[in-house]
C-alpha cells in the first residue's frame, strides 16, 4: 500500500513524498535508503473504488492480461514477470513486485492477494483460492472477467440512462434561474413606471423580481447554504444506509433496485459455487456486493443454511427471492446445478432490468423536457402579458 511521508533531508529541508511499501517498516526503510529521516509516516488516504478498479489497478485488465499469458503456456511467475516488464505505472509495478517476491518465497498466490486488500477484494481472493484447489486458475480468471463484464453492462446502462436527464435538469434549471434572477428584475423596473394594473400572476412574478433585485446577495448566499446543507444531509444518509437503500425508498425505483441487487447477489453466488467454493463461504463473500439491508437478511439466511436448511427455503424466509427465482433455486437444488441456476436467474433479471431502463427513459425524458419547457414558457408568457396588454390598449 501507499504511505504519505514527511521527512528531513540532509540539508535540513522538510520534504513530502509518497512511497509504495508492504508495511510501515518497509516504508521507513525505503525513506532511509534515500538518505532521508522520516518524521511522519501514515497510510495514504484514498477514495473507495469499485471492485473492478481498486487502488488504481484495473482488476479486469489485470485478469485479462494474466489470463492471456497463462493460456499461452506461461507459469504464474513467468506471467507476472512479463506483466512487470511492460508495466510503466509505479502503483501496479509495486503490486506485481510484491506478488512475485512472495511466490518466489513459496507462498500461495491467494495469500499474497489477501495481503493487499486495498487492491484485491475478498471476492477476487475467494475465486483464486478455489482455483488453487482445482489447479485451474485460467478458468477462474475467465469466470471473473465474464462476471465483471456482466455487472458493468447493467451499471453502465444505468449511468447512461441518468446522464441525459441530469443534463436536462441542469440546463433547464440554469435557464429558469437566469430568467427569474436576471431578466425578471429588469422587466419589473420597466413596468414600474407604466402605472397600469397588471395580471395578478404577472404582478406576483414582478414583485419577486423586485425583491430579488433588492436582496440578490442574501438570496444567493441562502441558496448556496441550502444546497450545501442538503448535500451534507444526503451524504450523511448515504453513509448511514447506503445509496441503494436510500434510492430504494422511492416508490418507482424501489422494486427495480431490489431486483438489481438480487440479480447481483445471484450472479456472485453462482460464480462462486461454480468455482468450487462451499455455499456458506460463498454467501459470506457475496455479502459485500449488496446493500446493508439485504446483507443483514443474507447473514440470517446463511445462519439458516448452516443449521441445515436448504438455500431456497432460507432465501424465501428472508425475502431474497421472487416467485421465478424461488422455482429456479428449487430446480437447482434437485438437479445439483445450483450455481448454474443462480447464474441463469441473474441473467433473466438483468434482461428485465435492461428492458425497464429502456421503457423508463423513453417515458421520463419527454416528460422532463415538457416540464422544463412548461416552467420556462410560463415565465416568458407572464413577462410578456403586460406588453400584450399595453399594445392592445394603444391599438
Amino acid at each position: 500500500m501507499q504511505y504519505e511521508v514527511r521527512a528531513l533531508s540532509p540539508d535540513n529541508q522538510i520534504v513530502a513524498l509518497v512511497v509504495d511499501a508492504q508495511d510501515e517498516h518497509d516504508a521507513r526503510r525505503q525513506v532511509e535508503a534515500r538518505g532521508l529521516f522520516a518524521t511522519k509516516l501514515a497510510p495514504a488516504r484514498a477514495l473507495r473504488r469499485p471492485a473492478a478498479s481498486r487502488g488504481g489497478v484495473s482488476l479486469v485488465l489485470f485478469s485479462q492480461e494474466l489470463l492471456a499469458l497463462l493460456t499461452a503456456g506461461l507459469s504464474i511467475v513467468e506471467g507476472l514477470e512479463a506483466l512487470l516488464e511492460r508495466e510503466g505505472g509505479a502503483r501496479l509495478r509495486g503490486v506485481l513486485g510484491r506478488l512475485l517476491a512472495g511466490l518466489r518465497e513459496g507462498k500461495r498466490f491467494s495469500s499474497l492477494l489477501a495481503e493487499q486488500p486495498d487492491v484485491f477484494p475478498p471476492l477476487y481472493i475467494g475465486i483464486v483460492r478455489a482455483a488453487e484447489g482445482t489447479s485451474d486458475l485460467p478458468r477462474s480468471l475467465r469466470r471473473y472477467v465474464d462476471y465483471q463484464s456482466r455487472i458493468d453492462v447493467v451499471r453502465n446502462k444505468l449511468i447512461s440512462a441518468a446522464i441525459y436527464p441530469s443534463i436536462l435538469l441542469v440546463v433547464g434549471g440554469g435557464v429558469a434561474g437566469f430568467l427569474i434572477g436576471f431578466v425578471v428584475p429588469r422587466f419589473a423596473t420597466i413596468y414600474e413606471g407604466t402605472g397600469r394594473a397588471l395580471p395578478w400572476m404577472s404582478q406576483a412574478l414582478l414583485d419577486w423580481g423586485r425583491f430579488a433585485a433588492a436582496h440578490g446577495l442574501p438570496l444567493l448566499a441562502g441558496a448556496v447554504a441550502a444546497a450545501v446543507t442538503l448535500g451534507m444531509l444526503v451524504r450523511a444518509a448515504i453513509a448511514k444506509v447506503g445509496l441503494v437503500s436510500l434510492l430504494g425508498r422511492i416508490p418507482v425505483l424501489g422494486p427495480h433496485l431490489r431486483i438489481y441487487q438480487l440479480s447481483r447477489l445471484y450472479l456472485t453466488l453462482g460464480m462462486l459455487l461454480e468455482g468450487g467454493i462451499p455455499i456458506v463461504a460463498a454467501m459470506e463473500t457475496a455479502g459485500g456486493t449488496i446493500s446493508p439491508a439485504l446483507r443483514e437478511r443474507l447473514a440470517q439466511a446463511r445462519a439458516a443454511v448452516q443449521a441445515g436448511a436448504p438455500l431456497s427455503g432460507a432465501f424465501d424466509a428472508e425475502g431474497l427471492t421472487t416467485p421465478i427465482s424461488l422455482r429456479m433455486l428449487r430446480v437447482g437444488e434437485r438437479s445439483g446445478e445450483l450455481g448454474n441456476m443462480l447464474t441463469q436467474s441473474a441473467a433473466f433479471y438483468d434482461g428485465e432490468i435492461s428492458r425497464w431502463i429502456d421503457r423508463f427513459t423513453r417515458l421520463f425524458e419527454p416528460l422532463l423536457m415538457s416540464a422544463i419547457g412548461l416552467v420556462v414558457g410560463t415565465i416568458v408568457i407572464l413577462l410578456y402579458l403586460p406588453i400584450f396588454d399595453l399594445a392592445e390598449s394603444l391599438s
